[in-house]
C-alpha cells in the first residue's frame, strides 16, 4: 500500500514539474495507447465531402532528417463512403493525410456508450 502511494505521489510531482506541452504530449501518448473512436469530417466550404471513422489517432508529421513539424497530419481510419458513421461492406481501413493550412476539418471522438 505504501508503494502505491509513493508511486502515485511521484507521478503527480513529475506531472506538475513538466511544461504544458510535455503534459499534452504525455496525455496524447496515453490516449493513443488506450485507444479512441475518432471521426474525421472533411469539408469543402459548408459541404461534407469525406468522412473517416474508427480512427485511433491523428498525428502531426515530422521531417526525417530535420525533425521539424510538417504542415500536414495523418492517420488510419475506415473510409466511410456513404457518411453513415458505421463500417459497411466494402468500406476498408485506409491511410489518409490532410493539410493543416488548407483543409477544413473536424476531428472528434465518437462515444458509443
Amino acid at each position: 500500500m505504501k508503494i502505491k502511494i509513493l508511486l502515485f505521489s511521484a507521478i503527480v510531482l513529475l506531472m506538475t514539474g513538466c511544461t504544458q506541452e510535455t503534459q499534452n504530449s504525455l496525455s496524447r501518448s496515453l490516449q493513443n495507447w488506450t485507444g479512441t473512436n475518432g471521426v474525421l469530417d472533411i469539408y469543402a466550404g459548408d459541404k461534407l465531402v469525406h468522412k473517416f471513422i474508427e480512427i485511433d489517432k491523428v498525428s502531426t508529421a515530422y521531417g526525417t532528417n530535420d525533425s521539424k513539424m510538417r504542415p500536414y497530419r495523418y492517420g488510419y481510419g475506415i473510409d466511410d463512403i456513404n457518411f453513415n458513421g458505421t463500417k459497411d461492406a466494402g468500406e476498408k481501413k485506409v491511410y489518409f493525410e490532410f493539410s493543416d493550412y488548407s483543409t477544413s476539418y473536424i476531428f472528434y471522438e465518437r462515444n458509443t456508450k
